[in-house]
């Protein structure tokens, strides 16, 4: 069953994302991952705080997946340079 890891990004300082984007999206498929929404255009319907300047949305196969691409080696640079640059939420939820 996929599984699906939603980030809501709020990016405080860009310095980070011209290097992180096509690293990271090499990484994610490296882990059998697609980005299936990668976006700053969005409608907020209801929210009750500040709406992120971006949401993500990751398919994985498996949860193990989605987890080794999280605690993987490469991507811990590029998780360290998120963190620095911006406030981000990330869920991971089953498929159905």
């Amino acid at each position: 069953m996929s599984v699906y890891v939603v980030g809501r990004v709020m990016i405080i300082d860009p310095a980070w994302i011209e290097g992180y984007i096509p690293a990271v999206e090499a990484i994610v498929e490296s882990h059998g991952g697609k980005y299936l929404v990668r976006s700053p255009e969005m409608d907020v319907i209801e929210s009750n705080g500040d709406a992120p300047n971006v949401v993500v949305v990751i398919e994985f196969p498996t949860k193990e997946a989605a987890q080794a691409f999280y605690t993987s080696a490469e991507y811990q640079p590029w998780l360290e340079a998120r963190k620095a640059g911006a406030d981000s939420e990330l869920i991971l939820l089953d498929g159905l």
